[in-house]
């Protein structure tokens, strides 16, 4: 019995410090660099990151883990707070990358064409995310570049998938949120977990999610849900944004095992932590 109560104090204790840490642990910044080799073009990154954990890095005692989180279409890079807490929560360097600028040409769909014409937005999200990665050697030099972990929603999820079929040397993992338009790496190289939407307007292209049996070798999850895909954002339900948190998490646990916040940060309310 005593020792049931001293479990339940720590229990309650580590509660409790999760979500005052979360409130102060893990900070933001808006960083803007300029690419001179495509006129000076502007690309700007919302970083999310544990201040203990920068600490250690900034002291060269950890590498931290990269994830590099892609936006959806006509949805700001800020707007996936719920997506950056969450990693950011278990010591990763969190990157949130604006790809479209309002000088950008509007997207368009060529129905028959391959990506529906999207080629020239991919290719761009690829070019800005590798030129983030260069200024961001610079200003956190101890973190895992060379292993990252790809978010996104919608059209960033294609540009996650995009990027790393075409660099998985690079690539741990991809976490996609209803992905219209790439389809799957499926040669196992990393492990992919895609959330999908159900919803009647926005429908993934037929060659882009594999089949069951391809996914059990591919390592492969797919998460089939009730949401709307417009809901896959800092913008939808607070459930749907602790649901999705609590199923990265049960992935992030399987193949690295609980982080140090993993059991609270499954559970907490996505305005637990602060912006």
């Amino acid at each position: 019995m005593k020792r049931g109560m001293i479990v339940l104090a720590i229990c309650a204790v580590a509660v409790v410090a999760y979500f005052g840490a979360s409130k102060w642990a893990i900070r933001h910044q808006t960083l803007t660099f300029h690419d001179i080799l495509r006129d000076d073009r502007e690309v700007s990154v919302n970083i999310a990151v544990r201040r203990d954990r920068e600490v250690e890095a900034m002291a060269e005692m950890i590498e931290l883990p990269v994830v590099i989180l892609n936006h959806g279409n006509t949805v700001k890079f800020t707007e996936y707070s719920f997506l950056a807490n969450v990693f950011a929560a278990r010591g990763y360097l969190v990157v949130s990358i604006q790809h479209d600028l309002e000088s950008d040409d509007p997207m368009v769909t060529k129905v028959g064409e391959e990506y529906v014409g999207r080629r020239l937005q991919y290719n761009r999200g690829v070019f800005n995310i590798m030129f983030a990665i260069e200024q961001l050697k610079k200003v956190y030099p101890n973190a895992d570049y060379g292993r990252l972990t790809l978010v996104g929603h919608s059209n960033g999820g294609d540009i996650s998938m995009y990027l790393a079929k075409r660099h998985p040397e690079i690539v741990k993992k991809v976490v996609t949120l209803d992905n219209l338009r790439v389809p799957f790496a499926t040669d196992g190289k990393f492990k992919i977990l895609s959330f999908r939407s159900k919803d009647p307007v926005f429908k993934a292209d037929p060659s882009v999610i594999p089949d069951d049996e391809i996914c059990a070798k591919a390592g492969i999850t797919v998460v089939k849900t009730e949401f709307q895909h417009n809901d896959l954002s800092d913008r939808g339900p607070d459930h749907v944004k602790s649901t999705i948190q609590a199923r990265i998490n049960e992935f992030l646990d399987a193949e690295e095992g609980p982080g140090p916040l993993a059991s609270a940060a499954a559970s907490m309310p996505p305005a637990a932590v602060a912006k």
